[in-house]
């Protein structure tokens, strides 16, 4: 391929140059018509290859792509990758990768010993050969970008002489830049004020990076490193003085930039340790509220959480100062820590408590299972109840001990209980036998009733003495029947009991003069009521007084 190039007064392969700093700028106006020296151009276009050529043949004359050349150390830090770029987005990816291009791509003088090649020119790439390039590269146009006035402003600043040295006018001076031989002035001056421009607009796109919102310090640093170095005394034709002018300018606002992503960065800083503080201040008000009442299983969910958002956090916010890094991580870490600590120690403690609390179990199954079989229902099924209390008051013994010594217990319970029940079930049939008899006993003595004097009454009350004893003999009869049949008794009891006491107080001298005067009280009040109703004009009044009349003469009667 060496063979195949325009080579400079240098010595260096133009084509190959151009394609370096194309490669490095992305879709740098101008930089396709490096690709070949400008005096064969026309043979490389007469070189195309046919319609019909193969695909192996055309690959192997592809130009070199964007995806060949390796990133700049600021892309290799942010992970920048090449995908296909449109709009504002690809011309700061140009730019940035522009500004970093090292001095090798910086376009070179040409060789004094240059020749004509000899073999054929190298065909230009056919739509098929880009076809199958990788979809994220933009190929460079295949015309010129620049304007005639560009570049005729830019060749206005150098000449040619007649053995074709290129000179530039710089700093009030005039130096050589490169050769051009065996070409045509116009020819010469061309490709290096093209060199220019692309120079220029190097410049034009870091100025735009310059604008973007995720451009580094660091590549600000390399990119006017890059920049520097290819300005301070360039191989080109044109305004190299507005060059170092634009240059200088660039380092004010690259300056200025780099304060604001410091400000921002310190900000940004200051936030993540303020979302990261957090988390660490969650984590230490949950170790504060640990207690007896905390629920350890949540609580270790809560844990967790907060260093998921931990990692969440660290991986994608910004990176803080290693210092307060590691600050918060000790706080966070030791809270973690003390959250362990108090968890095992409370598992340590539940663990005796349950062990206790299993033994004090045992214990009560062991007494239940040596009174099950007591017939003593009352005693045995107050000590039960007592067995019942204890083991309340035991407390867990975990829930699978628990319930299977929960279990044995009620089985011994079960034995106790069900023994009561089956002999309660007897009693209640013998009870109702007994109701059957007590009712015959009823019978008989409301058959004794009503009693007309004393002798009568004295009889009654030998006969019912009779059938209360027998009465005590037969037994228990069922509950709600007690008071049904007690009372059915009591009244025979109250009825013949009522005329001894009658039969009494008429033999008693005593209440003889006790009713003598009673009776001449309520006779003098019968006659006092009789004036008052024969007086009284008041209907109401009067019928009051004849209901009180009625009243007392009744208990006259009743004391005759």
């Amino acid at each position: 391929m060496a063979d195949e190039t325009a080579t400079t007064s240098e010595g260096f392969d133009t084509s190959k140059d151009e394609q370096t700093t194309q490669g490095i700028t992305g879709t740098t106006p101008g930089a396709s018509e490096n690709a070949q020296n400008p005096a064969e151009e026309g043979q490389a276009a007469a070189a195309a290859p046919a319609e019909g050529e193969s695909d192996q043949a055309r690959s192997q004359e592809e130009p070199q792509t964007d995806d060949q050349v390796s990133p700049t150390p600021a892309q290799a830090e942010e992970g920048v990758q090449a995908p296909a770029e449109s709009g504002q987005d690809a011309q700061e990816g140009r730019t940035g990768q522009a500004a970093q291009a090292g001095p090798s791509a910086r376009t070179q003088p040409a060789a004094p010993e240059a020749r004509p090649r000899s073999a054929a020119p190298k065909p230009a790439p056919t739509p098929a050969a880009f076809a199958r390039k990788a979809p994220h590269v933009t190929p460079a146009p295949a015309t010129p970008t620049y304007s005639k006035e560009d570049l005729a402003k830019a060749e206005s600043f150098g000449r040619v002489d007649d053995q074709g040295n290129v000179f530039v006018k710089d700093q009030g001076s005039e130096r050589q830049v490169g050769q051009f031989p065996d070409a045509k002035p116009g020819e010469a001056l061309d490709l290096y004020a093209r060199r220019y421009l692309d120079l220029n607009e190097k410049l034009t796109l870091f100025a735009t990076r310059l604008k973007s919102a995720n451009i580094k310090a660091r590549e600000i640093d390399d990119s006017l490193k890059s920049l520097t170095k290819e300005v301070a005394s360039p191989d080109v034709v044109g305004d190299i003085d507005s060059l170092r002018t634009r240059l200088e300018a660039l380092k004010t606002e690259g300056a200025a930039k780099k304060e604001e992503l410091t400000k921002e960065r310190r900000e940004a800083m200051a936030k993540a340790v303020k979302e990261r503080t957090a988390i660490v201040e969650k984590a230490e008000d949950l170790v504060a509220s640990l207690d007896e009442t905390t629920n350890w299983r949540n609580t270790g969910d809560k844990f967790r959480s907060l260093f998921d958002q931990w990692q969440h956090h660290q991986r994608t916010t910004i990176r803080i100062d290693k210092a307060d890094a590691d600050a918060l991580w000790k706080r966070f870490s030791t809270a973690r820590s003390e959250f362990n600590q108090a968890r095992r120690k409370w598992a340590q403690e539940r663990d005796e408590e349950q062990g206790a609390a299993k033994r004090i179990k045992e214990e009560i199954i062991s007494r239940a299972n040596e009174i099950k079989d007591s017939t003593d229902w009352g005693a045995t099924s107050h000590e039960f109840n007592e067995l019942m209390d204890r083991w309340k008051l035991a407390g867990r013994a975990g829930r699978n001990e628990d319930d299977a010594l929960w279990a044995r217990f009620r089985a011994a319970a079960d034995v106790f209980f069900n023994a009561r029940q089956a002999d309660r079930d007897q009693m209640s049939s013998d009870e109702k036998e007994n109701l059957v008899k007590k009712e015959a006993l009823l019978t008989k003595a409301e058959a004794l009733v009503p009693v007309k004097d004393a002798k009568a009454a004295k009889q009654a009350r030998q006969a019912l003495a009779a059938i209360q004893e027998e009465w005590d003999q037969i037994g228990y009869v069922p509950r709600n029947d007690v008071r049904r049949i007690e009372g059915r008794l009591d009244a025979v009891d109250r009825q013949i009991k009522a005329v001894e006491d009658a039969a009494w107080t008429q033999s008693d001298p005593e209440a003889d003069a006790r009713k003598s005067s009673f009776e001449d009280q309520l006779k003098a009040q019968l006659a006092d009521l009789d004036r008052q109703i024969a007086s009284e004009q008041d209907p109401d009044k009067r019928s009051a007084l004849q209901a009180e009349k009625a009243t007392k003469e009744q208990w006259l009667n009743a004391v005759k």
